[in-house]
């Protein structure tokens, strides 16, 4: 057996994790790990690589740069909001990932607003603790410098991400509570869970029906949620999504999306729906 035959079960979560948190896309991170392996596999015998792990993360950290470089681009013509890729990390997950905050729903959505250079960064050192000096050599540039985009990276971070957020336990507790008033269609119930300035985010990608402009206030949130829930006939289960506990949307008995939230205060500050079918293929059969 070649030492990658040997080692790649063991290092494949992390080069799916680090094209999936650059990417925030499933679909792109799928491809990335095969494109890995197919580059390692051309490399065999490997004897020159010391640290097999990390120049996986490096090569994997290459093309996912590349990759999302043009993603950008194209996402500047996406029909409405962009949300990532909700990945199912629960026990029947179809691709494990080494689950930390920064592969969270919230988190990718921040790492949207940070410059490729910014994210790859933070992502191999935050999250994988690459040293800098191999960082340098996936973005062209010095050791420094990307030290200095790493830094930059948290301080934008730092400064979105909420500054209170729930511990998991209330978290789950009011999440309980917003799924069972959504069931019962209990719109004051609803209010109540919902921050007076809550906001709710859908993305169709134009390929579903969808608001393509974010929808904020708590009665306007409450009264969407409700109405579309009632005219579409959906219900919510729980399911772990990016390694926490959140919604899957399920429609005639099929998964139709994915309602990520997050709580501040005891209170639902944002709820997010993936509707695009195209982000839902992992969702098939569940």
């Amino acid at each position: 057996m070649s030492r990658l035959d040997d080692e790649w079960a063991e290092h494949r979560p992390a080069v799916f994790g680090a094209a999936y948190r650059i990417t925030g896309s499933v679909a792109d991170a799928e491809d990335i790990t095969q494109d890995v392996w197919l580059r390692a596999s051309a490399r065999e015998p490997l004897d020159d690589v010391r640290d097999l792990r990390a120049w996986l993360l490096t090569v994997a950290a290459r093309r996912a740069y590349d990759v999302l470089g043009s993603a950008r681009a194209r996402r500047v013509e996406y029909v409405g909001p962009w949300l990532p890729e909700p990945l199912l990390t629960g026990p029947d997950a179809a691709e494990p990932v080494l689950m930390d905050e920064t592969a969270g729903t919230a988190m990718l959505v921040v790492m949207e607003e940070l410059s490729p250079p910014e994210r790859v960064a933070f992502v191999l050192h935050q999250a994988f603790e690459v040293p800098y000096e191999q960082i340098a050599g996936v973005l062209g540039r010095s050791a420094a410098a990307c030290r200095q985009l790493a830094s930059r990276a948290r301080r934008k971070i730092a400064a979105a991400l909420p500054s209170r957020p729930a511990p998991a336990a209330e978290r789950d507790r009011v999440l309980a509570a917003f799924r069972s008033a959504y069931e019962r269609g209990d719109e004051a119930a609803l209010l109540a869970l919902l921050d007076p300035d809550a906001v709710y985010t859908t993305d169709g990608g134009g390929q579903v029906f969808a608001a393509r402009k974010v929808i904020a206030g708590a009665e306007r949130v409450a009264t969407v949620l409700l109405r579309v829930g009632a005219r579409n006939l959906l219900r919510l289960e729980f399911a772990e999504v990016n390694g926490r506990r959140e919604l899957l949307v399920r429609r005639d008995g099929r998964a139709a999306g994915v309602d990520t939230v997050e709580v501040e205060g005891g209170r639902v500050t944002v709820v997010r729906r993936v509707l695009n079918p195209a982000k839902l293929t992992s969702l098939r059969g569940i």
